[in-house]
């Protein structure tokens, strides 16, 4: 999607991943090969104008290793942060970001005793290589602390407090080189089994995003930061507490390629390269699904006026993000019926 974002603009990607048949390889030239081969990074920085990622688990020493030929944005050090839940958590507190109470684990003796302090339930999430619902449980009972210690492998592990939250939210939003910020409006989101499943722009809530905005802005300033990130919150009530943020374009903002007047893989890519941000505006009213594990008939999807299809050219698997349906429409009567009619598809 970023690449596709880039022929408009005459932007040009070349991609470097270490598997076979990548989306990427679909719309752009690739070079396979691990992310820390030092002689395809060399190849691939010293062939480009920029650098960027589009998954945060890219070892940040290949980031560095990288930039001694051209300039990586978003910058090591978010990467860095993005990867290490700990690391995160001190940089959310440190930008004034309110956050969960936590606890760090390396033993446990030490997840007992975070127990007693936080009390249960509360979550347990491996500090590194977490997402879509790895490497996390919930103790809801301090007796399952082994059994939950055993579940996450014994690895240096993060504990917090479970959040009764009311829903959970995401920011998007891009830096530009020259620092100018650019923020789409906040998206609630919907998980099962820990994944995305729905994402779209919540409505009626200005001092809520004037808040997340804040936090991104620190953020951003903080990490010198360049391109499009994401932070997800957790809502409750009227405040919004920092659970993680990913240095990329990402899943709940998705849906501005047709939701917004610019998308976020166009703003990433006007981010990194020195052009303009453009506007972050609402084209309608928009809601987007993930397909997991399965697709629907493109000609089903197709036969639902203002609904858009996208297909990663993933090989089928459960559990697996394989694509998504953005609905869109000028009134929210019109969406709701039209999503109806999507998350039909999706119930089959």
């Amino acid at each position: 999607m970023l690449a596709l974002a880039g022929y408009p603009l005459d932007i040009r990607v070349r991609t470097l991943d270490p598997g076979e048949d990548t989306p990427a390889s679909q719309v752009a030239p690739a070079i396979r090969a691990a992310f820390d081969d030092s002689g395809a990074l060399k190849t691939l920085a010293t062939d480009s104008d920029v650098l960027t990622f589009e998954f945060e688990n890219v070892p940040v020493q290949a980031a560095l290793a990288a930039a001694r030929y051209a300039p990586v944005f978003p910058p090591p050090a978010a990467l860095e942060a993005a990867q290490d839940r700990a690391a995160e958590k001190a940089l959310f507190e440190r930008v004034g970001m309110a956050v969960p109470p936590y606890a760090l684990v390396s033993s446990l003796e030490e997840l007992d005793a975070g127990l007693e302090r936080i009390g249960s339930p509360a979550v347990l999430k491996t500090r590194r290589l977490g997402y879509d619902g790895k490497g996390q449980t919930v103790i809801r009972d301090p007796g399952l602390a082994t059994a939950a210690w055993q579940m996450v492998g014994e690895v240096p592990s993060i504990l917090e407090a479970f959040v009764p939250f009311d829903a959970e939210v995401s920011l998007v939003g891009a830096r530009g080189r020259d620092g100018d910020t650019s923020f789409y409006p906040l998206v609630e989101n919907e998980h099962r089994d820990g994944i995305l499943r729905i994402s779209r722009p919540a409505e009626g809530v200005p001092a809520l995003q004037a808040r997340a905005e804040t936090y991104a802005r620190a953020l951003m300033a903080e990490l010198d930061y360049v391109g499009v990130l994401a932070i997800e919150f957790f809502r409750t009530g009227e405040d919004l507490l920092g659970n993680e943020f990913a240095p990329r374009v990402h899943n709940t903002g998705h849906w501005t390629i047709e939701g917004a007047e610019t998308s976020q893989f166009e703003q990433h890519l006007r981010a990194v390269t020195g052009l303009a941000l453009g506007s972050s505006a609402l084209v309608g009213y928009s809601a987007m699904a993930n397909l997991i594990g399965r697709v629907p008939s493109a000609a089903a999807v197709a036969a639902i006026p203002g609904a858009h299809l996208h297909l990663y050219g993933k090989a089928p698997r459960p559990g697996r993000k394989l694509g998504h349906i953005t609905a869109q429409a000028d009134d929210r009567p019109t969406l709701a019926a039209r999503w109806l009619q999507v998350t039909a598809l999706l119930d089959d």
